[in-house]
């Protein structure tokens, strides 16, 4: 599946998830952390299938399947392979856990199945089934006729040996599905029994209850048996000139639900008549992917295992911390307009934003806020910034992005509640996603407007700003916000093209700017001068820039990279890319900057960036990146870039032969995300 120059992109994702399971496996990771890190396999597995897979599976599934091809591998090929990669990642996930379930066994902390409830424990299960789940159950009886089961997607399927018999004397058959509530904990925590703690899986507490919830049907035997059904979640926006932007986006997220079956995973146990039953029930056929499995499915549920009050099995906490030099309790505005600020958050506070927004909402000089949002926190505060701006008069202007992938239902609530406050809201630009994270505000001093603004790698957003990390660059550079400005013109007037002296903004001008920037690269270190390349992703997929980054290589550039998800360039290969080298980092927190970092013959050129190296970020979203020109600042990018390269601990090689081995541990131990943290400790000292 893979040639010498490039890596599939969906093997590479699954190569990324491998690396969040190591997590769970990680006999060093606090146990319940392990137990969550199995949820976000889980859920990146499931979103993997709605997207990718499911794009592929068209494509397979085309008239020109035969031909097309993806990365130089035909998507028939590539389905096969996939399929046989997670039903490894599976059956690997599954031992696993089996171990993690031994170490909570031995903490004292036991899973309780339906047949090992003791009187202890009888009457506080069904006291709880009866107050909390069982008013939150649908449960369907299978029919011969077409049935919908869009809007679930974990089920227990229901096999009933009845006591009544049918004509050949045997007895007769009922299925059901029991659809898992969506709005009752996975993990039910039972009274404790001495030292020992108790939890039981919703699922088994179900079970425990077959003959409260079939009671008015005769039978010899029952059993359930888990299955989770995936389906395709591309968004098909309707050429509809009758219905709003906002309507399209609504059709579509409902249409999701009926999507065509890209997955099936259902427990190995399962009788081959059941799971016909199910698999014509849910519009599953042969050939989609069937992934047999273990007794429990939907595991993205494991990320809210509770806490059960044992912090000795948890992180230690990394409380956010405040920058060196600004107080939260200062004026914020006034601060920034003597001197550029850059929080890296979760280390520090994210409540620097909000303060921001605060203070803009109700200096009554402030005249006018723009902001892009992608992802927004459901209760979210920055939401809350903005429409009290807009009851203070402010002009407020709000590009939200709806097709933000599976936060779509949340933006377009929180559109809405900003639309009623009176703020002006932009929906995009056809064709393109808007990615970009920037903020700007005007405010009169004087005769003048002076401009006050932050741009980020991360979306502003106080739930992710917990576990993402990300840079937010807080300025008054009357040039930079300037170009800032230019971006918000464009979402509002797109047929007119602006153009950037600062910065680096896609649909237009990233491919070329970050073309010419490798090719300055390339140019100093044939002259003899200082040449480096230093660069953090989430992911790198474009064969152009990987190509030139190739040429790089080959002209004796060193190229220092650390992507932490999908890499489709191959390191380490004479001849092509011996002077590259590829990590990644994952721990405790998401990695989420996009940094780039060019030695330019001994002064460096900065950036902070929302665009990954993908076709996407580049040709097909409304991107930035933004140069850091404090000197200091640039002294922190650089610090804390090179904090999270000298990684022994969490750090794994990429597409090397070793494929995601840890780096070996040379010297003294670093592990970043917790030198990071400590970095900026001691910046507190000083």
């Amino acid at each position: 599946m893979k040639d010498n120059r490039y890596i599939n992109r969906e093997l590479s994702w699954l190569d990324f998830n491998a690396r969040v399971l190591q997590e769970a496996a990680d006999p060093n990771v606090p146990l319940i952390e392990r137990f969550r890190f199995m949820g976000i396999f889980s859920n990146n597995l499931d979103e993997f299938f709605k997207v990718r897979y499911a794009t592929v599976k068209r494509i397979a599934q085309s008239e020109k399947s035969g031909k097309r091809a993806l990365g130089g591998v035909k998507a028939t090929e590539l389905l096969a392979a996939i399929t046989e990669r997670v039903i490894e990642l599976q059956q690997e996930s599954a031992k696993v856990l089996e171990e993690i379930e031994g170490q909570l066994v031995r903490e004292n902390i036991h899973f309780l199945r339906e047949n090992e409830v003791t009187a202890v424990h009888a009457d506080f299960l069904t006291n709880y089934f009866l107050q909390q789940v069982s008013p939150a159950l649908v449960t369907v009886i299978l029919k011969e006729e077409e049935q919908d089961f869009s809007d679930n997607q974990a089920f227990l399927a229901i096999k009933m040996l009845l006591k009544e018999k049918d004509e050949a004397g045997e007895n007769k058959r009922l299925y059901a599905f029991i659809e898992m509530p969506k709005s009752v904990n996975r993990f039910v925590v039972l009274p404790s029994n001495g030292e020992k703690q108790y939890i039981m899986m919703l699922d088994d507490l179900i079970r425990y209850h077959f003959h409260l919830i079939f009671s008015m049907f005769s039978y010899e035997k029952i059993e359930g048996h888990m299955v989770k059904i995936t389906r395709d979640a591309e968004l098909d926006i309707e050429e509809d000139v009758g219905k709003s932007y906002v309507e399209k986006i609504i059709d579509s997220v409902k249409d999701r639900l009926v999507g065509d079956p890209v997955r099936l995973v259902y427990d190995k146990t399962i009788e081959e008549e059941t799971l016909a039953v199910v698999m014509r029930k849910l519009g599953v056929s042969s050939s989609d992917s069937l992934i047999p499995g273990g007794r429990y499915h939907h595991r993205r549920d494991y990320m809210k295992f509770p806490s059960i009050n044992r912090k000795d099995l948890l992180y230690d906490a990394f409380p956010p911390l405040p920058l060196h030099d600004l107080s939260l309790e200062q004026n914020i505005l006034e601060a920034v307009a003597k001197k550029d600020y850059m929080i890296y958050t979760p280390y520090q506070n994210f409540a620097y934003v909000i303060k921001f927004l605060r203070e803009a909402a109700l200096d009554p000089q402030v005249k006018t806020i723009k902001i892009t949002l992608y992802r927004v926190a459901e209760l979210s505060q920055v939401a809350s910034s903005l429409i009290n701006a807009a009851k203070n008069g402010k002009k407020v202007l709000v590009q939200i992005e709806l097709q933000a992938r599976f936060d779509e239902e949340n933006n377009i609530q929180v559109a809405e509640l900003l639309e009623k406050a009176g703020v002006q809201l932009i929906f995009g630009v056809p064709g393109l996603k808007v990615h970009t994270k920037i903020c700007v505000i005007e405010r009169s001093e004087g005769k003048k407007l002076k401009r006050y603004g932050f741009i980020s790698t991360g979306n502003f957003n106080e739930s992710t700003a917990r576990i993402y990390t990300d840079y937010t660059l807080f300025t008054s550079h009357q040039k930079v916000l300037k170009d800032v400005l230019k971006v918000f013109n464009f979402l509002e007037v797109n047929y007119k093209i602006k153009k950037y002296k600062h910065l680096i903004v896609s649909p237009h001008y990233t491919f070329s700017a970050l073309i010419r920037l490798i090719d300055n690269e390339i140019e100093n270190k044939k002259a003899g001068k200082n040449a480096r390349i230093r660069l953090k992703l989430n992911n790198i997929t474009n064969y152009k820039i990987i190509d030139k980054l190739y040429e790089a290589s080959r002209a004796g550039v060193a190229v220092d990279m650390i992507v932490r998800g999908i890499c489709c360039l191959v390191p380490g290969v004479k001849g092509m890319s011996e002077n590259i080298r590829v990590i990644s980092v994952v721990d405790k927190f998401l990695e989420h900057p996009r940094v780039y970092i060019f030695e330019n013959a001994g002064d460096p050129k900065m950036y902070i960036s929302s665009a990954d190296w993908m076709t996407r970020n580049i040709d097909n979203r409304v991107e930035v990146a933004c140069p850091i020109y404090d000197k200091d600042l640039q002294q922190e990018l650089l610090d804390t870039f090179l904090i999270s390269w000298n990684d022994n601990v969490k750090a794994r090689l990429v597409n090397t032969k070793a494929q995601n081995s840890f780096v070996p541990t040379q010297g003294e131990a670093v592990r970043s995300q917790w030198a990071t943290y400590a970095y900026f400790k001691e910046k507190l000292t000083h």
